[in-house]
């Protein structure tokens, strides 16, 4: 018989696509506002070192510090459409992020998880532009002069997203 290790980490695909949607966080802020691009950048590392050590409270600070770039960004005067796209990049860089650490723990790193992975990642990008396009939609119908009112709605837009990915 012979002995089997698994490697406790997650699969290189996870890694890619959980990086790859905090990098468009990143991107989405930096456009705007150079403090909310450094914040989101920091979130970024905190992002990649919570994969490659692995640990999901590294992954949850770089997420939250991702969604503060956001808002930061937001205050600095960017547009819906940036924030949208930052907010549901860093919505899945914590999912993909948090399902590749689960299958990390559970297969390990050897094992092909290519296709859960591309499965989860498609689900998870079709929850978030829909709930991007929802949020899009009532900023529209809100849009009469009453940016603090838009702000509230784009924020539930935000929240109905992270509770649709739990």
């Amino acid at each position: 018989m012979v002995a089997v290790t698994v490697t406790r980490r997650p699969p290189t695909a996870g890694v890619a696509a959980a990086t790859a949607a905090a990098a468009l966080t990143v991107a989405a802020t930096a456009l705007f506002a150079v403090t909310a691009g450094g914040v989101a950048a920091a979130g970024f590392v905190l992002v990649l070192a919570g994969l490659l050590r692995p640990s999901g409270r590294l992954l949850g600070y770089g997420a939250a510090g991702q969604v503060l770039a956001v808002l930061l960004a937001g205050v600095s005067g960017a547009g819906p459409g940036p924030l949208l796209v930052g907010g549901v990049g860093a919505a899945l860089a914590w999912d993909l992020g948090d399902h590749a650490l689960g299958l990390g723990e559970q297969l390990g790193r050897e094992t092909d998880a290519t296709r859960n992975v591309a499965v989860h990642a498609a689900a998870s990008v079709a929850v978030g532009s829909v709930s991007a396009a929802v949020a899009f939609g009532v900023y529209t119908a809100a849009a009469g002069g009453q940016p603090l009112v838009a702000l509230v709605f784009l924020l539930v837009g935000v929240v109905a997203l992270a509770s649709a990915l739990r």
